[in-house]
């Protein structure tokens, strides 16, 4: 098997309004598509980060929690590479969101933080 790339994230949300906000106005991501689907009574939103990446965010009826903290079993966490931590940080503070304390990477040297999204899905900003 040759894997050529990651082709899409897929999260699913408990309140779909306040994600689809968070991604879109908060994170910037671009909106690519948008269906309801009824015989699921979901929501699916295909989002854009560049030409290359998407991200799909599902809605559900009542779907079950999962523990997401950054150390727990599972998918880690979702990274975005960024210029500026420090900008980053402002700019989500703006928006009331709190970030953890800077770290910075031992093997590169470079900073990174971690905050939640609305259903505290951690998401990693690493600085370029």
């Amino acid at each position: 098997m040759k894997l050529r790339k990651i082709h899409h994230v897929a999260i699913i949300c408990s309140d779909y309004e306040k994600s689809k906000k968070f991604y879109t106005e908060v994170l910037g991501l671009q909106i690519v598509g948008e269906s309801y689907r009824e015989e699921k009574e979901s929501f699916k939103l295909d989002l854009a980060l560049g030409d290359a990446y998407q991200i799909e965010l599902f809605s559900f009826p009542s779907p079950p929690n999962r523990p997401s903290y950054p150390e727990a079993v599972g998918l880690r966490h979702l990274a975005f590479e960024i210029d500026s931590v420090d900008e980053a940080i402002g700019e989500l503070e703006q928006h009331g969101i709190v970030a953890e304390a800077i770290r910075m990477d031992p093997t590169t040297g470079k900073k990174f933080t971690f905050f939640p999204d609305p259903d505290g899905l951690p998401i990693e900003l690493y600085e370029k």
